[in-house]
């Protein structure tokens, strides 16, 4: 695995450059999920569930496991701010950044 630099993300333009840490989550969810897209052209801001990267609850699940490991804290199935915590990479970017324990 090679590090990349970040780049504009939407063919549209309307798309944001990755962060360090959004596009180390990037790199997490292509990782532990098996996806066939390269972390540096995850859009952050693209919806996480359905359209966007297409996750079912499944992968979100995992992901959450794997946010828990690597950050330090937990992430609960019954915690109602999930559907805004997983919207989008940016999303879950700003609650790990509030919330990690380890760097």
């Amino acid at each position: 695995m090679s590090s990349t630099t970040p780049t504009p993300t939407s063919a549209d333009g309307a798309g944001a450059e990755q962060t360090p840490l959004e596009l180390e989550l990037a790199t997490l969810l292509v990782e532990s999920l098996n996806l066939e897209v390269a972390p540096a052209d995850v859009d952050p801001n693209a919806p996480l569930y359905g359209e966007g990267l297409g996750l079912d609850s499944i992968d979100i699940l995992e992901v959450a496991l794997e946010v828990s490991r690597r950050y330090g804290f937990q992430l609960r199935s019954d915690d109602e701010r999930n559907q805004q915590i997983f919207q989008s990479l940016r999303t879950l970017a700003t609650h790990v950044a509030a919330n990690r324990t380890t760097a």
